[in-house]
């Protein structure tokens, strides 16, 4: 069990705050209107009332205490920007916050953020991925160079083993799981070989995928 503060309860806060106590964690969910706070009351841990720029405010949260720090103030720039460096004077010890523009994930991260997400932006991609390529099932990304994809069996493959094909020094990817329906085989040998009905879960970077997929 983990402890969060999350401070700003719109959409993103909300829902990341319902995750986690799914999870089974401890979150203290904070938001300067009474309304959201009520809004969040019967599924997180604590709530509070209360102005996340305010200093004397944050003091009171004992932001040190907890494992993470989640800014989730997505209406306001200015007092996200102000929040995230405020925490991080404050002790926090891992400060995630969320940005709506680049120059927002930018500014964040130069002002205490250890980590940003840019949700809109990231789901744009993994649909533009997804939805735009007839062999990309999923996609998930892990940094600005590497993600981890699920695609089907390219029809070269097929009846191939992985040893045959040299997949790692030919295409530049790593093999991580084979699906097969719903079940996934995360150990399988260089002999493994590809059928038709079969999935695999891929980790490389864009352009090496897209030479595979294409």
């Amino acid at each position: 069990m983990n402890s969060f503060l999350v401070l700003g309860l719109g959409r993103f806060g909300r829902h990341i705050s319902k995750k986690l106590i799914e999870q089974d964690n401890e979150v203290l969910a904070v938001d300067i209107k009474e309304e959201r706070v009520n809004a969040c009351m019967r599924f997180v841990t604590d709530a509070q009332i209360g102005d996340c720029t305010d200093p004397d405010f944050i003091d009171s949260l004992g932001v040190g205490n907890f494992d993470m720090v989640i800014v989730a103030i997505g209406d306001n720039f200015q007092s996200s920007l102000e929040t995230t460096a405020l925490v991080k004077e404050r002790g926090a010890k891992h400060v995630f916050a969320r940005a709506n523009r680049d120059i927002h994930k930018k500014f964040l991260l130069r002002n205490g953020a250890d980590s940003v997400i840019y949700p809109e932006r990231e789901t744009a991609e993994r649909l533009a991925v997804k939805f735009g390529s007839n062999h990309i099932l999923d996609y998930f990304r892990i940094d600005d160079d590497y993600s981890i994809y699920e695609i089907t069996v390219p029809k070269s493959w097929e009846g191939k083993t992985i040893l045959e094909k040299n997949v790692r020094q030919k295409y530049n990817i790593s093999i991580i799981a084979i699906k097969t329906g719903d079940h996934f085989m995360p150990v399988f040998s260089p002999d493994h070989v590809f059928e038709r009905n079969q999935t695999l879960l891929v980790m490389g970077n864009e352009e090496s995928i897209m030479k595979v997929t294409k």
